[in-house]
């Protein structure tokens, strides 16, 4: 699944601009004397705490990431603007914000839910109430209880539509 796809969608961070952002992680503590703070990442994206990055805050600030490390399934991150055990523990518990990365192909759980779903014959076959994690493929779960496998979606219109080619049968199965 993409980042960002089974979280509870966009949030509003750096600025409140028109622009969604993606939560991505937290600062969970400090890390050492310096500086570094420990963040947990909620996103599958490593490269959101590589050097040079520039994450957001909900109050608008700006972290660029100078180094990072991963820890433990954490990443141990040393921000620019941040020195001093003082500096890292006001930063204790605050959510991190970044714009999507492009990938025009990429489907977002929050523009997929409430989404009329539509055969390539243009007949709706219901609304999407959620998205399934499966292994093989996540599932649109649809209003009548039918889930058909994301590899079917051949086309989407955000928020709006999805339009899918699946097997004759498939959503006769119990």
């Amino acid at each position: 699944m993409p980042e960002g796809a089974s979280g509870n969608g966009p949030g509003r961070g750096p600025g409140s601009g028109s622009t969604p952002l993606l939560a991505v992680g937290r600062i969970v503590k400090p890390h050492g004397l310096r500086g570094d703070v420990v963040v947990s990442l909620t996103t599958n994206r490593d490269e959101r705490v590589a050097a040079g990055s520039v994450l957001g805050t909900a109050d608008g600030r700006q972290l660029v990431v100078e180094r990072s490390a991963p820890l433990r399934g954490r990443h141990i991150v040393t921000f620019a603007s941040v020195r001093g055990i003082e500096g890292a523990e006001e930063l204790r518990g605050t959510e991190l914000f970044a714009e999507p990365l492009c990938d025009p192909d990429a489907l977002w759980v929050h523009d997929l839910i409430g989404s009329t779903v539509v055969d390539s014959a243009g007949q709706v076959l219901g609304t999407v109430d959620a998205v399934e994690a499966n292994p093989a493929s996540d599932l649109l779960v649809l209003s009548g209880g039918g889930l058909i496998p994301l590899r079917f979606v051949n086309g989407s219109e955000p928020g709006v539509r999805v339009t899918v080619e699946i097997p004759d049968g498939l959503l006769d199965l119990p």
